[in-house]
């Protein structure tokens, strides 16, 4: 499996990023890490060796971004404002950088989006944010409600970062061709997070599938069990 390191500034984010890359070809999927981790921390967890088979047969590569989650959403040194509007520069990065470098590399006019726990909040936000750049979401132990980072502060920033408040109104006619997947277990956590945004695309006949395993805890050995599940609907 090939491995490529990238570094660059991001003018979006006014910091430098880091990035790993796995392949060399096919559909572009772009894994967060989970809260506060590293471009590396998915490799080091063995999420990316779970789907070592894809990579090297070609079907996809795998972009492996920072995150900007200590300057943003958990900086209890600024004001919740603040946090959301340093925020609002990573999905500007996403946007106008990072998703254009894949489909760029790839020849692909989308782009599938996945991660675990806090990895899969950057998933989902953007994905339903921006779906028209987004055919496949998957999420692994996900929570999705940002309010629990701005300290009862609320504006639109925040509405538009957090996707149980800004999906029930969203009508944009891409998110109904979406392959949604939303991966959590038994005794995960964050169950409830996944339960509550499936009622949301019930409610809008969103075609998802909402997998609850038996068994399983929050951590990575479910998450390496699912990810090659998910990745085999891409079609």
């Amino acid at each position: 499996m090939t491995e490529k390191f990238h570094r660059w500034h991001s003018p979006n984010t006014n910091t430098d990023l880091e990035m790993l890359v796995f392949g060399d070809r096919g559909y572009p999927v772009i894994v967060f890490p989970t809260t506060k981790g590293r471009y590396y921390q998915n490799k080091d967890f063995g999420l990316i060796g779970s789907v070592k088979w894809f990579v090297d047969n070609g079907l996809v590569k795998i972009y492996c971004p920072d995150t900007i989650d200590d300057r943003s959403w958990y900086n209890k040194s600024i004001h919740p404002a603040d946090r959301a509007k340093t925020y609002a520069g990573y999905d500007r990065m996403l946007v106008n950088e990072l998703i254009p470098w894949a489909m760029h590399e790839t020849g692909v006019g989308n782009v599938a989006l996945a991660g675990c726990s806090f990895g899969g909040y950057h998933a989902a936000n953007f994905a339903f944010k921006h779906p028209e750049k987004v055919r496949h979401l998957f999420t692994m132990g996900g929570a999705f409600d940002i309010k629990m980072f701005t300290d009862g502060y609320y504006d639109d920033n925040i509405f538009y970062n957090n996707p149980v408040d800004f999906l029930p109104g969203s009508n944009h006619h891409d998110l109904w061709q979406m392959n949604i997947v939303l991966g959590t277990s038994e005794y995960d956590i964050c169950k409830g997070y996944n339960i509550q945004l499936s009622n949301i695309l019930k409610q809008k006949d969103i075609k998802h599938w909402l997998d609850i395993r038996p068994f399983a805890n929050h951590d990575w050995p479910i998450w390496r069990e699912m990810f090659p599940h998910y990745l085999s609907t891409i079609k």
